[in-house]
């Protein structure tokens, strides 16, 4: 058997972390064929294999720091330690790497750390505890986070308990509100409309979708997709209203289609089987997808505005409050009528604030009417 050693790769750095494994033991290599892929301060870098061979052990998995000299490929066979030109530049023996942040230079985190910069072995033993770089404050030299840094957040993580990972909906939603983060420019429109006039039978949720129909006739480019890529958008003429239904499983949104060609008994028939079908979770996967604009009624469980948020490609979102009684003035005089809040997000980049006031706009005249 014979052991190569991790090589200097560079300026005299003392270890570098292990990115990604390009063979496994019992494999058979030759001379010159990556091994394997370790992250330095400064670049990824593939190491050769010294040797043909088969591996009989690799020294570490992905995520480990390894030493600058220690083993990192065992081989069967003599040979390991001596490169062609026969010098192969490793440091034979143990070496002992202090905690000094001098020993290192700290890489800045592009995804996921918030512009955070830690070294490699900072970042294994983030990995290590399950601690995201994210949520630490670094208290290094030049902003860098320290090994200190983390064993204090790992401390305080142990106390308040396990991470619960996400799954299923709940991971969905998480996933999709982080692109609509990082791909929409949102801006939200409020206002009221008068209810007064509606009749005690009256469904909410069928009078939004109506009026909702009613604004994207007045502006249809409300009821559109934005492509982020091509810069450029589409304009529906069908309007599949996705409905933001709330469940003990997470949020769902099923899509009553063709809601700008129904009428109000079929409005109501199609929203009650929509949410009772997502809340049995028997809803098919393709009613899930593919809205061209969004309700969200939360009043029904609380609140008065909101800045819902725009799911891409889809550019608006319509939110409906808990409405209220409330005293305005009529013809000069003080009276008391029901108002219901309105909360109207679009994207800036596909609709304008005059796209969006007329939208808006059409769903109150349309909400006054008391049939």
């Amino acid at each position: 058997m014979s052991t190569f050693k991790l090589p200097d790769l560079g300026e005299g750095l003392v270890e570098a972390e292990i990115s990604a494994w390009f063979v496994n033991v019992g494999d058979h290599v030759v001379v010159d064929q990556p091994l394997v892929a370790m992250e330095t301060d400064k670049a990824v870098v593939d190491v050769p294999s010294p040797q043909s061979g088969q591996i009989t052990r690799l020294f570490g998995e992905v995520g480990d720091v390894i030493a600058t000299g220690a083993g990192l490929v065992e081989f069967d066979g003599a040979g390991a330690e001596t490169e062609s030109n026969g010098d192969s530049g490793t440091v034979v023996g143990d070496i002992e790497v202090g905690d000094e942040s001098v020993s290192e230079q700290a890489t800045q985190i592009k995804a996921g750390g918030g512009g955070l910069k830690a070294t490699p072995a900072v970042r294994a033993l983030a990995r290590k505890h399950d601690v995201d770089l994210s949520v630490v404050t670094p208290s290094g030299a030049n902003g860098s986070i320290t090994r200190a840094d983390i064993e204090r957040v790992a401390a305080l993580l142990d106390k308040v308990g396990p991470l619960e990972l996400l799954t299923g909906a709940r991971k969905v939603m998480a996933m999709n509100m982080a692109q609509a983060r990082d791909e929409v420019v949102p801006a939200t429109l409020f206002d009221d409309a008068d209810i007064s006039d509606w009749q005690s039978a009256s469904e909410a949720t069928v009078r939004l979708v109506r009026a909702l129909v009613a604004g994207c006739r007045a502006e249809p480019t409300l009821n559109a997709w934005y492509d982020s890529h091509a810069v450029g958008r589409r304009v529906l003429k069908q309007v599949d209203i996705g409905i933001a239904v709330d469940s003990e499983h997470g949020l769902f949104v099923p899509v009553l289609r063709n809601a700008e060609s129904l009428g109000n008994d079929e409005l109501k028939s199609g929203i009650s089987e929509l949410i009772k079908q997502t809340r049995n979770r028997t809803i098919a996967a393709s009613e899930l997808r593919g809205h061209t604009i969004t309700l969200s009624n939360f009043g029904a469980l609380g609140g008065r505005y909101a800045s819902p948020v725009v799911l891409p490609p889809t550019v608006a979102i319509v939110g409906a409050g808990r409405s209220r009684d409330e005293v305005v003035a009529r013809d000069g005089k003080p009276v008391i009528r029901c108002m219901l809040p309105l909360s109207l997000s679009f994207d800036h980049r596909s609709v304008t604030g005059g796209e969006a006031t007329r939208f808006m706009n059409a769903m109150i005249a349309d909400l006054a009417l008391s049939d």
